[in-house]
């Protein structure tokens, strides 16, 4: 492909090879496939709708086992917050108080999400915080008419020489406000939920992935909380942080598929999406992990709830991980009976939703020891599903692979081709979508940790279109970390409550009851 010396230099400098970057234009110049939907994942056809029993049942299992095994919490959570206020950056850009009042501006742009964050303002939990700063900054503040008021105070939210909201880091913003105003961010109330169920035995582990310039803020954060959170809690706590790997970046390219070269003729290289942190979780010690976005957390009146079925999720990791180890120290003997190998396949196909091949009664006694085995000894994902309440976020769906294996997968909307009625119709169908809520146990039955880059599924990948300097250009983005980077593992679905998904992709999702104490 002609990279130069000075290209390849950059190359390696990132920790990438000339083949891994040769690959990735390839991809770009063969497409890549879109997931092939059978169909929609359903209760009783790939999702599980637990009763009351069983419930209480995979409670009582993860109560019993948390202090014999280590448990840690991972947050993907290197975001800034800019996009939360997308409306209020346009407002700012686009309103002149010398043409008009605000409301005036909110009717002619019929912008209800601007209207709802003024009538809703003194509910925000940084209302007070935004307000003293003004007030501070603008001693004649209070005499100044309503339009000015509300044009300074977003001034004062999002300007980058006054509080600078829109560049912080998502997790460190005022989420909640409690009493006698006091504030808590998505991080602290991170670790207020894992403490409901994390051993009693060890320190609450959690793992953050974040931007590297942020790392000063958290550490700041950490040690301003520390002390409360603790206290409150009865817990100690264990934090880490990681990066996203400048060796899971990848290279753009042109429209017409040529490395896409910045004005100093360098490459250019773009993080390629949260799948690259499959890394991070890769390089991590624990039993089993849980898996949340940053944004999507609850005040505390809300947490024993979240927190009860996270342990329904992780009782049932630990009980079907259980029969799963039984079953290849089985296996491992190779001199498993014919009853025993039906028992273990029904167990696959009932369990794990695993399809076994329909050749499979025509394999030798050793193939079929081999091929059960195989299908076993693989990483597993416990993940909730909530009922399709017109939310973005991945789906469930049975899909159907180039070998023409099936296979239970978190799909995308990004990963559907829109244009053929079929899949269309499949997605359209779909009654549940995936609050990115996981427990996944990592390690096999001999306690070894799984090498996770070995059960991706690389064509599982995204292209999107952006733009640099004006030019347009083709990215690439890693198969997503929920998506087709555990496309090969033993996969669970289960119905879990609403109240379980409260993402804040916009400013005025804090508005809602589950980010409100009264």
């Amino acid at each position: 492909m002609n990279f130069s010396k000075k290209d390849i230099k950059q190359i390696e400098s990132k920790g990438l090879t000339l083949k891994v970057v040769e690959q990735q234009v390839r991809l770009f110049e063969n497409g890549l496939p879109f997931a092939n939907l059978v169909s929609e994942a359903t209760i009783d056809n790939g999702i599980l709708k637990l009763s009351k029993d069983e419930i209480e049942s995979y409670i009582s299992k993860f109560d019993d086992k948390k202090n014999d095994i280590t448990i840690l919490k991972f947050v993907p959570a290197s975001g800034a917050a800019t996009r939360m206020f997308k409306f209020l950056f346009a407002f700012l850009d686009e309103y002149n108080i010398e043409k008009g009042s605000i409301n005036s501006y909110i009717n002619k742009t019929k912008n209800k999400d601007l209207s709802l964050f003024f009538i809703g303002i003194e509910k925000f939990p940084f209302y007070h915080i935004v307000l003293d700063k003004l007030k501070e900054t603008f001693p004649d503040f209070d005499g100044m008419n309503i339009n000015e008021q509300g044009l300074k105070f977003v001034q004062m939210m999002l300007e980058s020489d006054k509080l600078d909201y829109g560049n912080s880091p998502k997790g460190l913003l005022p989420f909640h406000q409690y009493k006698n105003q006091m504030v808590s961010t998505a991080f602290e109330e991170h670790l207020y939920e894992s403490a409901l169920y994390t051993s009693s035995k060890e320190s609450a582990k959690l793992h953050f992935t974040i931007s590297e310039k942020h790392k000063h803020k958290f550490d700041e954060e950490f040690a301003r909380i520390e002390e409360k959170v603790e206290e409150k809690t009865e817990s100690k706590f264990d934090i880490s942080f990681s990066y996203q790997k400048e060796s899971t970046d990848t290279i753009a390219v042109t429209s017409k598929n040529k490395p896409f070269k910045e004005d100093n003729g360098s490459l250019h290289f773009r993080p390629s999406g949260h799948g690259a942190l499959i890394e991070n979780i890769n390089d991590l010690e624990a039993d089993i992990i849980f898996i949340k976005n940053i944004d999507n957390v609850v005040t505390y009146k809300y947490k024993e709830e979240v927190a009860k079925h996270k342990k329904v999720l992780a009782g049932l990791l630990l009980e079907v991980q259980e029969q799963a180890f039984n079953y290849l120290h089985v296996l491992e003997t190779g001199d498993a009976s014919e009853e025993k190998l039906i028992e273990i396949g029904e167990f696959l196909i009932n369990s794990m939703n695993v399809k076994i091949s329909t050749e499979f009664e025509k394999y030798s006694l050793k193939y079929q020891i081999e091929y059960l085995a195989e299908k076993l000894n693989r990483p597993i994902r416990v993940c909730g599903m909530v009922k399709n309440e017109g939310e973005p976020g991945g789906g469930p769906f049975w899909i159907k692979d180039e070998s023409g294996n099936i296979s239970l997968q978190i799909v995308e909307s990004a990963q559907i081709n829109k244009k053929s009625r079929r899949q269309k119709n499949t997605l359209k169908d779909a009654t549940h979508f995936n609050p990115v809520d996981l427990v996944c146990g990592i390690k096999n039955h001999k306690g070894e940790k799984y090498d996770l880059k070995k059960f991706i599924d690389h064509k599982a990948a995204f292209i999107t279109m952006k733009t640099k300097t004006g030019k347009d250009l083709k990215a690439l983005e890693l198969p997503g970390l929920w998506n087709g980077s555990m496309a090969n593992w033993n996969t669970i679905f289960v119905e879990v409550p609403l109240i379980t998904f409260n993402p804040v992709k916009t400013v005025n999702d804090l508005l809602k009851a589950p980010h409100q104490i009264k």
